[in-house]
């Protein structure tokens, strides 16, 4: 009696194993079902984010802090995506930020960027996240410039390396290009009488005329409507992808809204 009592014990004791083993089971397959939800990309821990300093209001140094749409936007792309930005943005020049991404010197950058198909020949981009365009700032009493024929015969400011300096470049036959490599040396070059008119990007122009250029307005259509989007070193599809994603569900979950108001005012 005792052998078959403790014999049943036993039994029971292997059966509650059994159950708890498959219980165990169940949790680690949970587990691994919860981390392929987040984990569908190969991305290392963190990544060097190089960005501009000077580019109003996607990017700029105030009271010593780098702040901006663009540095909001990525921490928070990073904080979705699941990486860690490499200690802080870097910043460089902007036209130094393509060749750093190609020598290996950054792998992610955010500034402003234009897509062109030229650009994505040497880096690849995320889907684009600002829809921007090209215009003319001029003095406020210029009454000769309303148009980009009227820049023909003109000294006309722009900034090194970007899609303004190309548009001037494929567009206008007689002119006389100055091109700089800050942007407030570009529409200082205007204000001090040094350039006729400055050509840039559309959201840049408005936010410093509102912001400090008193003595500019901007005139003219948008030329060239164009995309922003991050700049991400070659070779690395899986964070091109885990970027795409997280901006898209910014966009859903209404962040990405809640950056943009708080930079150009109200996105309705």
């Amino acid at each position: 009696m005792f052998r078959k009592k403790k014999s049943w014990i036993f039994m029971l004791a292997l059966i509650s194993l059994l159950v708890l083993a498959a219980c165990g089971s169940g949790d680690d397959s949970a587990g691994d079902d919860a981390d392929s939800d987040n984990g569908d990309y190969d991305l290392n821990d963190s990544y060097t984010v190089v960005s501009d300093n000077s580019f109003v209001p996607f990017e700029f140094m105030e009271d010593g802090e780098l702040v901006g749409f663009d540095i909001e936007l990525i921490t928070a792309i990073a904080e979705e995506a699941g990486f860690e930005i490499d200690g802080e943005i870097q910043t460089t020049n902007f036209d130094g930020i393509i060749p750093g991404l190609q020598t290996g010197q950054f792998e992610i950058a955010v500034a402003g960027i234009s897509i062109t198909e030229e650009r994505k020949g040497t880096v690849d981009f995320s889907d684009p996240y600002y829809e921007s365009g090209i215009t003319i700032a001029v003095p406020e009493d210029n009454e000769d410039i309303n148009s980009l024929e009227d820049l023909e015969g003109k000294t006309i400011a722009t900034r090194l390396g970007s899609t303004s300096a190309q548009f001037l470049e494929e567009n206008l036959e007689e002119k006389q290009i100055d091109p700089y490599e800050q942007l407030d040396q570009v529409y200082m070059s205007v204000e001090n009488g040094n350039a006729d008119a400055a050509v840039y990007d559309l959201p840049n122009v408005e936010y410093y005329i509102a912001t400090t250029g008193d003595g500019l307005k901007a005139v003219g259509e948008t030329y060239q409507a164009e995309d922003y989007g991050i700049a991400i070193a070659k070779g690395n599809e899986d964070l091109v992808a885990a970027i795409n994603d997280a901006l898209a569900t910014l966009h859903e979950n209404g962040t990405y809204d809640e950056i943009y108001d708080k930079w150009f005012g109200s996105s309705e």
